[in-house]
Formats: C-alpha cells, sequence, structure tokens
C-alpha cells in the first residue's frame, strides 16, 4: 500500500510538470471515450433502445479534429472551445446518427469556466449550450424532445458548472495560501523589529551606564593623581570614589547584560531598574566627583516604569556632559516637574567650556562638541517615548538640556528636532 502511494505521489508530481503530456493523454482518452460512444446507435423502433453501429468516415474525422484540439486546452482555452464546438455543430448536420463530438466540447467549456471568472463562464456557457443544444434539436435525425438533445444540454451545463467550481475552490486554497503566508512574513518582520529595538535599547543603557561611571572614575583617578603627593588622605578619598564608581558599574553592567541570557543560563540579577527614586545618591556621585549640582524641583511621584528609567538616564548622561565638557568651576541644576499629563525634565550649566587640561577632563574638549553618542541616545530615549528633546547653549553661556515625556507612551511620533541638530551639541 505504501509502494502504491508513493508511486500515485510520483505520478501526479511528473503529470504537474508535464502538463502538455497529460492534455495529450486526455485527448486519447476522450477520442478512445467518442469512439465506442460512437458504435452505439439509438434505435428509433421497437426493442432495445442501442444498437450497435458503424462510424461514419466524416464522423471519425470530425473526432479526431476535436480530441487533438484538447491538447492545446490550456493555452488556448476559448479558441479550443470554439473549435470543439463548430465540431460538435458540424457533426450534427453531417452525420446520422450525430457523432458524439460533443464530448470534445464538454472538456473544452470545463476548462475555459476553470480559468476564466464567473462572468465569462455564465456567458461563455449559455451560449454554448443554446449553440449545441439548438444544433442537435434542429439538424438531428431525432425529434426535438429526445433524450440525447436534452443530454446534451445537461453535459455543457454540468461541465460549466463543475469548471467553475473548480475555479472557485483553486482561488479560495491560494488565497489561504497567500494569507498565511503574509502572516508568516509579517511575524518574522514584526520579530526582527523586536529585536532591532531591544538591541538599540541595550546599547543605550551600556553607553549611559559606562560613560558615566567612566567618566567619574577619570575624574576622581584625575584628582588622585594631582594630590598624591601634598595631600595623600584625600587621594584616598578620590581612590575610594573611584572603588565605589567601580562597583556600581559593574553591578549596573551586570543588570543590563543580564537581559541577554537564555532560558537555561543561571539567573540574572533581580535589581529593579534605576529611578528616581534614587536620584539623590546620583547626584551625590557627581558632587564627589566635584561637580556642584543644585536641585530646583523634583516632582516625579507615581511616573511609569519607562518614563522613570529614561528620566534617569537623561539626568545622568546630561550631568556626565557637563562634567566632561563644561570646564571647571561649572555648576548644574536639576529639576523635573509634572505638568499635566507630561514630566518635564530640565538640566542647566553655566560652565563655558574650555580647551585646557584639567583634571578629569578630556584634553582639548569643548562645549560644542557632538562626536559621541550622548546626545543621540537621548534623543532616542525621548522619541521611543513619543516626547520631544531640546539640547542648546544657553544665552549668556552655558547649555541647556530640556525634555518633555509624556506619561502615556506614543511611540512612532515623529521627532521634534531642537536647535542642537542645527548648532551642534554635547555627545
Amino acid at each position: 500500500m505504501t509502494t502504491l502511494g508513493t508511486g500515485l505521489v510520483r505520478g501526479r508530481r511528473w503529470l504537474r510538470g508535464h502538463p502538455l503530456a497529460f492534455d495529450g493523454a486526455l485527448a486519447a482518452g476522450v477520442f478512445v471515450s467518442m469512439l465506442c460512444a460512437s458504435f452505439a446507435e439509438p434505435n428509433r423502433g421497437h426493442g432495445p433502445p442501442l444498437t450497435v453501429g458503424t462510424p461514419t468516415l466524416p464522423g471519425l474525422v470530425l473526432m479526431v479534429l476535436g480530441a487533438a484540439a484538447l491538447v492545446q486546452r490550456r493555452h488556448r482555452p476559448m479558441a479550443v472551445l470554439a473549435v470543439t464546438g463548430l465540431l460538435a455543430a458540424t457533426a450534427s448536420l453531417l452525420t446520422d446518427p450525430p457523432a458524439p463530438v460533443v464530448m470534445s466540447a464538454v472538456i473544452a467549456l470545463y476548462t475555459v469556466a476553470s480559468r476564466t471568472d464567473r462572468p465569462t463562464t455564465w456567458r461563455v456557457g449559455l451560449l454554448t449550450m443554446i449553440v449545441l443544444t439548438m444544433a442537435a434539436m434542429v439538424a438531428g435525425s431525432t425529434p426535438w424532445y429526445s433524450q440525447e438533445n436534452v443530454g446534451v444540454l445537461t453535459w455543457t451545463g454540468l461541465a460549466g458548472a463543475t469548471g467553475d467550481a473548480v475555479r472557485s475552490r483553486r482561488a479560495f486554497v491560494d488565497a489561504i495560501r497567500e494569507r498565511a503566508e503574509r502572516a508568516e512574513r509579517t511575524r518574522e518582520e514584526e520579530a526582527r523589529r523586536r529585536v532591532a529595538e531591544e538591541r538599540l535599547r541595550i546599547a543605550r543603557d551600556l553607553h549611559d551606564v559606562v560613560a558615566h561611571h567612566i567618566a567619574l572614575v577619570n575624574v576622581q583617578a584625575g584628582v588622585a593623581a594631582h594630590v598624591m603627593d601634598r595631600r595623600p588622605d584625600q587621594a584616598k578619598e578620590a581612590l575610594a570614589h573611584v572603588r565605589e564608581a567601580s562597583r556600581s558599574a559593574l553591578n549596573e553592567l551586570r543588570s543590563t547584560v543580564g537581559l541577554l541570557r537564555q532560558s537555561g543560563d543561571p539567573a540574572a540579577p533581580t535589581e529593579p531598574a534605576p529611578g528616581l527614586a534614587v536620584l539623590g545618591d546620583l547626584l551625590e556621585t557627581f558632587r564627589n566627583a566635584g561637580l556642584p549640582v543644585e536641585v530646583a524641583c523634583t516632582d516625579h511621584g507615581g511616573l511609569p516604569a519607562a518614563v522613570d528609567l529614561a528620566a534617569y538616564r537623561l539626568i545622568q548622561e546630561a550631568l556626565t556632559n557637563v562634567r566632561k565638557h563644561a570646564g571647571p568651576g561649572a555648576r548644574a541644576e536639576v529639576s523635573v516637574v509634572r505638568v499635566g499629563t507630561t514630566v518635564e525634565v530640565m538640566v542647566l550649566d553655566d560652565g563655558a567650556g574650555t580647551t585646557a587640561t584639567a583634571p578629569g577632563t578630556v584634553p582639548g574638549a569643548r562645549r560644542d562638541d557632538g562626536g559621541g553618542h550622548g546626545l543621540v541616545g537621548m534623543r532616542e530615549r525621548v522619541v521611543a517615548l513619543g516626547g520631544t528633546l531640546t539640547a542648546a547653549p544657553r544665552y549668556g553661556g552655558g547649555f541647556r538640556v530640556h525634555a518633555i515625556l509624556p506619561l502615556t507612551s506614543r511611540r512612532g511620533e515623529p521627532e521634534v528636532p531642537g536647535p542642537a541638530d542645527r548648532t551642534g551639541g554635547r555627545g
């Protein structure tokens, strides 16, 4: 049974790959059927309804032509239907009894109905039924109401209906297959989009963590190197801050990288993501690094987790930029205010920038340097939540970072560029 089933599957595949061979075999089968039917003649007298007859030469020629036309039924269905219909009508006129060439017309009508639309099937099918039935009734040797004439009407109508049903089912299956393929493509695209967004989010977190803590380590290490010989106690305090900043950086990196673990990996850290609740600890690290930071206003109770994390990272990155680029003696001011359905985060400084080399600053750094990714990362965070970010120099000196974050995320809204996009900013 298994061998038979395998043979049938292979045979079906071969026929699908060789449609002309299938149509040739079908034409041969139709010719054999017409030839067998031509030996049966209707009995007009008493006795059995059918008697054995002999096909005529014109009938044989018409049957051969009708069967041969079916070989091209896939490529020229309308032309094949017209030829076979004409041959069937001619058989009704020239042969007595009529040669059964109508069989080839029935196959041709089925092909047309299965490969065109329903209106065309109705028009062509009705025309074929009327022409062949009228030819059989008018030119045939039997009475117009005989069962042979009714058979012509029935078989042509059945061929059109069957072909239309096959076409409808084929269209239905194709629609289901296309819908499934489209759904699969949509799932793959959605998965790729989510992976890209998650990769970008993790990259922003890594940048913020590394930039902040390494900047603080750089500052404190510079202070320790500067006062090591003259004030060892202050150098020890600076090294303690270096150790604390590095430990904090390692903890945050461990938490961020833990998001990349697989299901079978060891348990990831369970510490919550930082937020404005620990803003005081963040500001204290900057104060220890020598940057005076004042808090103008903090109204951040009950913020959504995504907004809370974004606000914390914005302040962290903005103050890191102040410490790197604002120059010695700069002061910073931080404010977080809820306004209706939004929260506004602002970081101001009064630094003028410097090209000198100071402890903890990048040699040659200026306030308008834009070669890093800090501002880009901040802007991506804000836009991801549907907010706006403005980062630009202040009139009279200093720098201002102002972000408006909606409490309800509206992902995908267009970004409103700030002046820093046109005049340059700090990264």
